[in-house]
């Protein structure tokens, strides 16, 4: 009922153009990849999954789908866990449903779409040397001059701190960035460090940026404030 409820919401915005879905996940991926959705706003209390494998699926099947995962709650669990899964966003139900719409656009645009606190998670996560002992990011797309840039944005440092520890020219860094975006398919250094924290850790010893040096590079929305989302843009300064 909640579902239904919220996606009649949406519809009278005519902006959207909604699909009627069914409620299991083969036949939801079935449909994703038959009308090609751009977006597919996925609740975390699909399955026992959490509605994680699907999201997983519909990465893997259908890549021009960007995926919102529907949360309950902002638990760091279930948030890593959208990340980690594949997801562009995460929005929770406690949160006012005017935003959902403003989520879906931004997802929509290319942003990744999180409270700072729910970021926060996913990098005190990708920290964790269990989770992921070594680089596995780049399948053989990065030499191991960009791998070093990854390193240093998984770090938090910006671009002139970059340049100085790999003694190279903030020019050549802004270059680096650009072509490991366009490798790995990202478009905004918290995607970068969104896509280490699913396919791996940047570094082993890597210590936990702060949201503020992750956030200093990066263009926010100058409305925000701490515990509303972050809006990212494509950049590389």
């Amino acid at each position: 009922m909640t579902t239904q409820l919220l996606a009649e919401a949406l519809a009278r915005d005519a902006q959207f153009q909604m699909i009627e879905s069914p409620s299991d996940a083969p036949a939801i991926l079935a449909l994703v990849k038959a009308k090609r959705a751009e977006i597919a706003v996925i609740s975390a209390q699909l399955d026992r999954t959490g509605g994680f494998e699907l999201v997983r699926e519909i990465r893997a099947q259908s890549p021009g789908t960007r995926v919102i995962v529907l949360l309950d709650s902002s638990e760091r669990s279930a948030v890593t866990a959208a990340f980690r899964a594949g997801a562009q966003g995460v929005f929770c139900r406690t949160e006012p449903f005017r935003l959902l719409a403003t989520c879906i656009q931004c997802v929509s645009a290319g942003q990744v779409w999180a409270s700072s606190h729910e970021l926060q998670y996913v990098l005190e996560a990708l920290a964790q040397p269990s989770l992921a002992p070594c680089l596995s990011l780049n399948g053989g797309l990065l030499s191991a001059r960009e791998t070093d840039v990854v390193r240093c944005v998984a770090e938090g440092l910006s671009n002139r701190e970059i340049a100085q520890r790999l003694k190279l020219t903030e020019h050549t860094v802004k270059n680096y960035l650009f072509r490991i975006f366009d490798k790995l398919g990202v478009s905004s250094r918290v995607e970068l460090v969104l896509y280490a924290f699913r396919n791996g850790s940047a570094s082993e010893a890597s210590p936990i940026p702060s949201s503020r040096r992750l956030a200093r590079p990066v263009d926010i929305s100058p409305r925000l404030v701490s515990n509303d989302p972050v809006m990212i843009r494509k950049t590389a300064t």
